[in-house]
């Protein structure tokens, strides 16, 4: 997502007083984390959740494990929709390759009658949790627009 786009979006959260659903989406390292921290340094009320969270030690160590993927995801999902039914906004970024995998999100947001907004991040950096090419190139190849 190039700067103007950035700043548009953040302009567009800061006028909605309510509490809101963002959904950023995108392939592994295109700024979706980058986008997340941004919004939540300009709008402090923002929790920011991602699955990727679920992989981190208390001392801040990144050990991914594929095998808890599906874990990592339910997590994410509860700590947004606890966030939300407390009130709060939130920031999900996570890579939503498909769009089934939007659905629960857009379904929790309609049923709690929250603005929910679907971002893709399109930006082009190295993975800070370096994804093997052939995952990375699966991916692309499943990428579903939404």
């Amino acid at each position: 997502m190039n700067q103007l786009k950035t700043k548009k979006l953040l302009q567009q959260i800061r006028y909605k007083p309510n509490p809101q659903l963002i959904l950023l989406r995108g392939l592994p390292g295109s700024g979706k984390s980058t986008l997340a921290r941004k919004i939540v340094q300009s709008k402090p009320k923002f929790c920011h959740f991602e699955a990727d969270q679920y992989f981190y030690s208390a001392d801040k160590h990144y050990q991914f494990n594929p095998q808890h993927l599906p874990q990592a995801h339910q997590h994410c999902f509860d700590q947004t929709k606890a966030a939300l039914l407390s009130g709060k906004s939130v920031v999900v970024a996570n890579t939503f390759v498909r769009k089934w995998e939007l659905q629960g999100y857009l379904q929790l947001a309609q049923r709690l009658k929250f603005n929910c907004t679907v971002f893709t991040c399109e930006g082009k950096w190295q993975s800070v949790h370096n994804v093997p090419g052939e995952v990375l190139k699966r991916m692309q190849q499943q990428w579903q627009i939404f």
